[in-house]
């Protein structure tokens, strides 16, 4: 999220580089890019959850064979059109690992509902309103 940030960092404070100009129009701008930061935030957020939880949950399924751990594409996932074609994308990724992987297929598919794609995220107001 660093990234994402204006201005400089100094002493744990973030500076504006516009800070003192007077202009309202610039002022209603910044508030705008930033209720617009603060609302996608939090899908943002989901997203990053959810990334980790595959992590954590393929570190486990393929503990001591890590080499074979396959990647697992969200966005790809979600061009999917329905349920059913995510969880068998997802048995034929995994159809190598020897531990049981419905549970992890079913959790996941679960949690890819109400996702957004990543191209999403930044359409959405992520940039700043020019």
């Amino acid at each position: 999220m660093a990234a994402n940030r204006v201005g400089r960092r100094y002493h744990n404070k973030v500076h504006s580089p516009n800070r003192g100009i007077g202009e309202q129009g610039l002022g209603l701008q910044r508030r705008q890019a930033r209720v617009t930061v603060k609302y996608n935030r939090k899908e943002l957020q989901k997203r990053v959850d959810v990334e980790k939880w595959i992590d954590d949950s393929l570190d486990e399924l393929y503990s001591g064979r890590e080499s074979e751990m396959p990647e697992v594409n969200i966005d790809g996932l979600l061009d999917l059109l329905s349920d059913q074609e995510r969880g068998q994308k997802l048995q034929d990724i995994l159809h190598l690992c020897k531990n049981n992987t419905e549970p992890f297929i079913k959790e996941l598919v679960f949690k890819l509902s109400g996702l957004q794609k990543q191209e999403e995220l930044h359409k959405k107001g992520i940039e700043p309103h020019h």
